[in-house]
């Protein structure tokens, strides 16, 4: 054997001779562990994912009872705005009645998983309902409160009867 710079600083191990390299069982060790790792987080992930969905579902919301009665206090097109809920849609509709056919509508998708699970206007529940402001001072035409979920979070939004809106 040379006496060379390398062996004389990485000389071969006693016990194993001078075998290289890893054994089967080592490479099986560090699969384990590397499965269990993924196994602790990606879940979390998941969960994490679904959250921000939800963030994301109730943000479309209060923007979407923020531009009708913004368009309705700014009598665009001089008339009221009205918004209706619907399990995955929201839908701004122009008037005081709202029509599914109507041109002027405009919808805006929930993503999944979330979806509003519960409509309460004026103390009455149901999958969808609908609401306009008055023109003259903003205010709704019915208050209440919206349940967004998924599967493993809930937030309700609350409409007040001065038009206020907010979420929990």
């Amino acid at each position: 054997m040379k006496n060379t710079f390398y062996n004389r600083a990485c000389p071969p191990s006693r016990m194993f001779g001078s075998r290289r390299g890893m054994t089967v069982i080592e490479i099986f060790v560090i699969i384990a562990v590397v499965g269990v790792l993924l196994l602790i987080v990606l879940p979390q992930f998941s969960k994490t994912r679904e959250n921000q969905v939800l963030k994301s579902a109730v943000a479309d919301v209060l923007s979407s009872l923020d531009k009708a009665r913004s368009q309705t206090l700014a009598s665009f097109n001089s008339s009221e705005y009205g918004v209706r809920f619907e399990a995955s849609q929201v839908i701004i509709f122009k008037g005081t009645t709202f029509s599914s056919g109507a041109a002027e509508n405009e919808a805006m998708a929930i993503t999944s998983p979330a979806g509003i699970t519960n409509v309460t206007l004026n103390s009455v529940s149901g999958a969808s309902g609908d609401m306009y402001f008055n023109r003259l001072s903003g205010s709704p035409s019915k208050s209440g409160m919206l349940t967004i979920s998924t599967d493993s979070y809930s937030k309700i939004i609350t409409i007040g009867a001065t038009g206020a809106v907010s979420s929990n």
